[in-house]
């Protein structure tokens, strides 16, 4: 079985995901990898490194070049998904560089 995580090409061996280029599992080496996608590193806080820290915000994720699999979930628990979480970190990161 095959497929993508954060951007990458990833299989599946006796139950266990590993990077398709690197042959190293998915589970113990994800978190040290840049976007398979944008190529940025996560932050210091682990926050996918084209969005940075957003304000208000509880968690996101830019989809790593997947649009559906792209989210924000505001402090309330109120969360956007696809093309409408795209469009509302756009807004977010644009607000955080004019304060």
């Amino acid at each position: 079985m095959s497929g993508k995580f954060r951007g990458y090409d990833i299989h599946e061996v006796n139950g266990a995901w590993y990077f398709s280029d690197t042959n190293e599992k998915v589970e113990s080496t994800w978190h040290k990898r840049a976007c398979g996608h944008c190529n940025l590193p996560n932050t210091a806080e682990g926050h996918d490194g084209c969005l940075g820290t957003l304000p208000n915000i509880m968690n996101a994720c830019c989809g790593h070049g997947v649009i559906s699999d792209s989210y924000v979930q505001f402090s309330d628990g109120y969360c956007v998904y696809g093309e409408g979480a795209i469009m509302v970190q756009g807004k977010l990161k644009q607000q955080h560089s004019d304060m």
